[in-house]
């Protein structure tokens, strides 16, 4: 399944590693990054012990969904990227519909 996202509705792709776990905001439309946050940037990597774990993707959930908010986004297309729906793509997801976030 293709998926695209618009202005008022972007697209969150989601990528998992056995240690990080990153997240960027893309237009498609506009063919551009609006913005990307990982478990590796220098002012989170503090707040993780281990990232590759289900409290480090609640945490960054909540994470990026307040950082979402402020920048004025609220709705989005959740884009797996072909990774199974359970583990730390859910715990992620599940935190992000708990931090506002609509998809």
């Amino acid at each position: 399944m293709k998926m695209s996202g618009a202005p008022e509705k972007p697209r969150l792709v989601v990528h998992r590693s056995l240690k990080n776990i990153s997240a960027v905001v893309i237009d498609d439309a506009a063919g551009k990054v609006l913005f990307s946050i990982s478990t590796k940037d220098k002012a989170l990597k503090q707040k993780f012990a281990c990232a590759g774990n289900l409290k480090s993707a609640v945490l960054f959930g909540e994470i990026f969904a307040k950082v979402a908010k402020e920048k004025g986004i609220s709705k989005i297309i959740f884009d797996r990227a072909g990774y199974l729906y359970h583990g730390r793509i859910k715990s992620f997801a599940e935190a992000l519909r708990k931090g506002g976030m609509e998809f």
